[in-house]
């Protein structure tokens, strides 16, 4: 694929175009992307669906000013007619701009990027993972109640060139995989569902064969029929403890989208909102409680967000968001972060296509562990509710108001867990529910969860990132009914 024609001869066939424009900067992207979804639905393989995609983007920076191109057909005629037309643009963009674009630095980098794999997912035969779908969709219908059930395998693997006018030339060739699978119970009219779901991490089916799906169907079986038959939930206060897979996506919605520089200087006002996090209060504002540590970390192996270098050929690192309670991190790219008196960027611009700019996007965010363990957290819950998985969602544009389910919800009563409930919904103001937590658990009992549909920029895109914490206490939230809810 890479040698006719040969991405290294295209590449430097755009820079020199690019130079000779006179630009400021400019870079190319080269992208060759692959994937397999196979999906089960009640005990039969529903869909199995191969994409291959192969492309390249152009962006030019001409007198403080941005253009972009892109281009499916990779040729020799093709990629300066892209080139001269990203140029074209940055020069109509530069008769307008009001504000110049400058760069932070960035050292030059020559490397290569690969994703450890052990079992390559794509070598893997179909038949051996329709079986597995199978298998496990079999397991979940032996439970008496399940009436439904699906199941679904992912992988996706991403070739890459990046070449930049100021020297850098980075190639990647990453991969990731998931799968999951659910179980819908029925009671007297009303449906239940719940969900089992492997992180999304970059590691190739060893991932697949560790998580033992077989393993986990009974279990997921049992808990959908002893939620459809589950009391309510009485609306109230109630001390919440939260499972990772439940925090990941409480952490992205309300933690990872306001540490977005961008959104907090209102990039995205017209369309995705801006953050309350604003640019003076970094370094001051109490975010949390003292138990509060997040931190973005884009060098952890196997996360998502772990590529090595972002789209603007900037390294990967590892920084504070909220240090003790206290806010002082953003997450950057090379044109905001001068904005807030940063030198260099964190590495956080990615695209999710070749045919996409590069955007400000959601770190690995994670909670830092404590010290106590997930049990004893429980134990000194008087009035609680023990929360696990991903539910329906609501928060407002500046991430600050906001409202969470779940998959599935346990009652505490004086220190243990008892029973099962159902539709229960928790919402509060971010900064005040983030002071309530009053203990992570410690290290040992840290997961990992991604996110690949994380939806930002217009035209849209999905982002990629990892989230990881143990589990957590929120004394005193307030819960709802969330009526419909399953």
């Amino acid at each position: 694929m890479m040698s006719t024609p040969d991405w290294a001869e295209l590449a430097e066939l755009a820079l020199a175009h690019i130079r000779s424009a006179g630009a400021d900067y400019g870079d190319i992207r080269i992208l060759h992307s692959s994937s397999q979804t196979i999906t089960g639905e009640d005990c039969r393989i529903a869909s199995i669906r191969d994409v291959e995609d192969t492309g390249f983007g152009v962006r030019v920076l001409y007198h403080g000013a941005w253009g972009f191109a892109a281009s499916s057909v990779l040729s020799l005629e093709e990629v300066p007619h892209v080139a001269d037309l990203a140029v074209e643009i940055a020069k109509g963009s530069a008769s307008l701009a009001v504000e110049k674009v400058r760069l932070a630095e960035e050292p030059v980098h020559h490397d290569r990027v690969l994703t450890s794999v052990h079992l390559n997912p794509f070598t893997v035969p179909l038949e051996k993972k329709a079986d597995l779908l199978l298998e496990t969709m079999e397991a979940l219908h032996r439970q008496r109640g399940i009436v439904r059930s699906s199941a679904s395998l992912w992988v996706h693997r991403d070739r890459k060139r990046f070449v930049s006018t100021e020297g850098s030339a980075i190639e990647f060739d990453l991969l990731a995989s998931s799968g999951d699978f659910s179980a819908t119970a029925v009671h007297d009219g009303r449906f239940a569902t719940r969900s089992f779901n492997t992180p999304h991490l970059r590691k190739g089916y060893e991932l697949i064969e560790e998580t033992d799906m077989l393993r986990e169907a009974p279990r997921v079986a049992t808990e959908a029929v002893e939620k459809v038959n589950a009391p309510v939930v009485d609306p109230g206060r109630y001390d919440l403890v939260l499972d990772p897979e439940h925090l990941s996506l409480t952490m992205h919605e309300s933690c990872g989208h306001p540490s977005e520089l961008d959104r907090a200087l209102g990039y995205e006002a017209n369309y995705a909102g801006t953050s309350f996090l604003t640019p003076e209060k970094q370094g001051t504002f109490r975010y949390g409680s003292p138990h509060v540590t997040l931190v973005a970390d884009n060098t952890e192996p196997e996360t998502l967000a772990a590529t090595g270098y972002d789209d603007d050929g900037v390294a990967c690192q590892k920084w504070d968001v909220v240090r003790d309670g206290i806010f002082v991190g953003y997450c950057t790219n090379r044109e905001v972060a001068l904005k807030i008196g940063e030198s260099r960027s964190r590495g956080s611009n990615r695209a999710d296509s070749w045919a996409s700019v590069p955007i400000v996007r959601i770190a690995n965010i994670g909670l830092e562990p404590g010290s106590a363990t997930r049990e004893q957290l429980i134990a000194d819950v008087k009035r609680g509710i023990y929360i696990e998985g991903h539910g329906s969602y609501s928060i407002d544009q500046r991430r600050y108001n906001f409202q969470f389910g779940g998959d599935a919800f346990w009652l505490i009563e004086n220190g243990k867990r008892t029973h099962m409930l159902r539709n229960v919904i928790y919402h509060g103001i971010t900064p005040e529910f983030w002071n309530s937590c009053d203990g992570v658990a410690d290290r040992s009992s840290r997961r990992r969860y991604g996110f690949i549909t994380c939806g930002k920029g217009q035209p849209g895109q999905s982002g990629w990132m990892t989230h990881a914490a143990s589990p957590a206490r929120f004394r005193s939230v307030q819960v709802i009914r969330g009526e419909g809810q399953s």
